[in-house]
């Protein structure tokens, strides 16, 4: 179903038929919006090009605002660590700055290089879904809980929805298998223990409504999943995971924490948490 004016303008984006003009497809513009983020820049002081592609474009449709209210209040952002206010991403589950040193630390630089230089669209999506370098950066340093590298996985599912005549009110967070191929652009989450999508077409998949508008609302689409991708009865770990997510609200902060905590408690091989039931 194509999305009306009136629901666009409702949900504070452009109408459907407005595409903005970039270099290359918008689904490689859409990945390569917030390099400067990746660089520790601001938007006003970005390059154009970075390892040698055009970067800081536009992305069409609103998605890139629409997934920044998915994470962030709407209005004037103001500092809500003060004593926090650079790049790097505090970690939700444990309130350590993330990163530490340089950018070129590591080979961090070489690793946002190799990520940027990506020409297929597909490609480019798989590879922000295992990105560990985009995942040290928040997304605004007045909010450094939230995930760049979530934000953007974000903003592209949106897109890809919008170009396809979706609208956001007629999204959905579906459950796929984490087994499974994960669905080009759509993907958001894909770990080991679980992978989410958000699509306009969830067929049989567990799924639950996004809502009418974006908004800092994660919480409340995952309370209504009508089936959650792990047993939630069944193991200690996965009730404290599950009892998280029910109060965090910012997507990207709770897409990043679902990461973070899955690999520090490696709960699919039953590690972690003391293996408690």
């Amino acid at each position: 179903m194509a999305m009306t004016d009136s629901a666009a303008a409702g949900a504070g984006r452009e109408p459907a038929d407005s595409e903005a003009v970039t270099d290359v497809t918008p689904m490689l513009a859409v990945y390569r919006h917030d390099v400067h983020k990746l660089r520790g820049r601001a938007h006003e002081a970005a390059r154009e090009r970075v390892a040698g592609v055009r970067v800081n474009e536009t992305v069409p449709l609103g998605a890139d605002r629409d997934a920044a209210m998915l994470s962030r209040p709407r209005g004037e952002p103001g500092q809500t660590v003060a004593a926090h206010a650079s790049p790097p991403r505090l970690s939700l589950l444990t309130g350590d700055v993330v990163m530490t040193g340089s950018l070129g630390a590591d080979g961090r630089g070489a690793a946002v290089r190799e990520l940027v230089r990506i020409e297929d669209p597909v490609a480019m999506h798989a590879a922000w879904l295992s990105s560990d370098v985009a995942s040290l950066f928040n997304e605004s340093l007045y909010y450094p809980y939230t995930s760049l590298k979530y934000h953007t996985l974000l903003a592209a599912a949106l897109l890809d929805n919008y170009r396809a005549g979706v609208g956001f009110e007629e999204l959905f967070l579906a459950v796929e298998d984490p087994d499974g191929p994960v669905t080009p652009h759509r993907t958001v989450l894909s770990i080991p223990e679980m992978q989410l999508c958000v699509t306009g077409e969830p067929g049989d998949r567990p799924a639950a409504r996004l809502g009418d508008g974006p908004a800092r609302c994660f919480a409340d689409v995952w309370a209504r999943l009508p089936e959650h991708p792990f047993d939630v009865d069944g193991e200690r770990r996965w009730r404290v995971l599950d009892a998280q997510l029910r109060r965090i609200r910012s997507w990207s902060a709770a897409l990043q924490y679902v990461e973070e905590y899955c690999r520090r408690f490696d709960l699919r091989s039953g590690a972690g948490l003391g293996g408690e039931r």
